[in-house]
């Protein structure tokens, strides 16, 4: 379901809600290149709209057929947000997956606990 005419790199995720519940997302890009949404951040945004804030796990997947993807920077940026004790699935067309973790792609994270006050 991806829109992704500039790049023609479709990429889709997939998210693992505590309570069971799957919420998927797609890339979405822009002519303005700085307003595309990866597809983890857009079933980020689905699921809590939806009223999820506790995840377990997420798929990644795209075309690229040699090797695993995982997801960008900012994308790990705000999967932090909701914990680093995700199980990451990162998925070939194949149907072959890495299986890893949120805390081992973002080392030294800056989340939530950063903000607290001592």
């Amino acid at each position: 379901m991806a829109y992704c005419p500039y790049s023609r790199f479709p990429v889709g995720a997939a998210i693992l809600t505590t309570d069971g519940a799957i919420i998927t997302g797609c890339n979405v890009e822009n002519a303005s290149y700085g307003l595309t949404v990866c597809a983890e951040r857009t079933a980020v945004q689905r699921a809590v709209v939806e009223g999820h804030r506790q995840f377990t796990a997420i798929a990644v997947t795209c075309d690229v057929k040699d090797r695993f993807v995982g997801p960008c920077g900012a994308c790990r940026q705000v999967l932090i947000e909701f914990g680093s004790d995700w199980v990451v699935y990162l998925t070939k067309p194949d149907g072959s997956y890495k299986e890893t973790s949120l805390s081992e792609l973002l080392p030294l994270p800056f989340s939530p606990a950063d903000l607290e006050k001592n």
